[in-house]
């Protein structure tokens, strides 16, 4: 294999991302590491070396630093590796890559087996694994950066308290080949897992050019509730206030400005619209296992 170039995360200016560095550059004399100024740059480098036929690239980082590569990788040769080393790395976690171990993500790079996603646009974006409309997106839009850098997954949660029970603006949901819905907030999935590694969307598979649709009546504490009893069960999509589809894309507006998320970055707001890429993504993932 030739030299590997790992784009390391952009807002890694701390200790945590100095010794991830230390500990990426130790791990190979073929790694090549790039440490970054910011997410435009990262495009930028990853779209340079899919442009010059780069067999592999690396990214290091959590979700949204992920789905920067991504975009500039969609519809290359170019194949990903993931060093997981941000907050939540659900698109990670989907793949079943060895998030505790740098070692054993370089190892199922350096063994080459490779796996073609399923990648879907919305407005000039790239997303791989999940997005929200809606509650979600105002948690993720509403966590501070010195939240998240305290309490890690947590902070998330702490945000989410005061976020539920407030009054949401209704969205419309315009599902490919379906009739129309209405809910206050939707998840919509391409690979199975959602949060803190919940396999939320069951009957997702992230090669069926499909999106899983979920579609929120409320997001009161008891309607919540409601739901997480309903996902424990495994019978959330038939549970009261809940409609779940499966759509090739779909469009969502609403009366208010409603904050849009993809893959745990906020992305803008309403109206927005998701739908199929003829592209994949070319990605390292171990050999032998069920990603999604």
């Amino acid at each position: 294999m030739d030299k590997v170039p790992v784009i390391l995360n952009p807002s890694a200016h701390s200790e945590k991302g100095k010794e991830a560095a230390a500990e990426i550059r130790a791990l190979s004399s073929r790694i090549e590491l790039i440490e970054t100024g910011d997410i435009d740059e990262v495009k930028d480098i990853a779209r340079d070396i899919a442009r010059r036929g780069g067999r592999a690239l690396a990214a290091a980082g959590g979700d949204g630093t992920i789905n920067a590569v991504i975009s500039s990788l969609a519809g290359s040769e170019t194949a990903l590796g993931i060093f997981p080393t941000g907050t939540m790395n659900l698109f990670a976690r989907e793949l079943e890559l060895p998030r505790k171990s740098l070692q054993a993500c370089w190892k199922v790079i350096e063994e080459g087996n490779i796996r073609k996603v399923d990648l879907f646009g919305f407005d000039d974006g790239i997303f791989v694994q999940v997005a929200g409309v809606g509650l979600d997106a105002r948690i993720i839009e509403e966590t501070t950066w010195e939240r998240k850098k305290k309490f890690g997954e947590l902070g998330y949660f702490m945000t989410a308290l005061s976020v539920t029970g407030k009054e949401a603006p209704r969205v419309r949901v315009f599902p490919e080949g379906h009739e129309p819905l209405e809910g206050a907030f939707v998840l919509i999935g391409n690979g199975a897992l959602y949060g803190p590694a919940f396999r939320f969307f069951r009957n997702a598979s992230n090669d069926d050019g499909l999106l899983e649709i979920l579609v929120f009546d409320s997001h009161s504490r008891f309607a919540l509730m409601r739901y997480l009893l309903g996902f424990t069960m495994g019978r959330l999509e038939k549970v009261k206030g809940v409609t779940y589809v499966q759509a090739p894309s779909l469009r969502v507006e609403s009366e208010i400005e409603v904050p849009v998320e993809v893959d745990g970055e906020l992305a803008g707001h309403t109206p927005v619209e998701f739908f199929a890429l003829k592209e994949k993504l070319n990605v390292f993932a171990p050999a032998g296992k069920e990603c999604c």
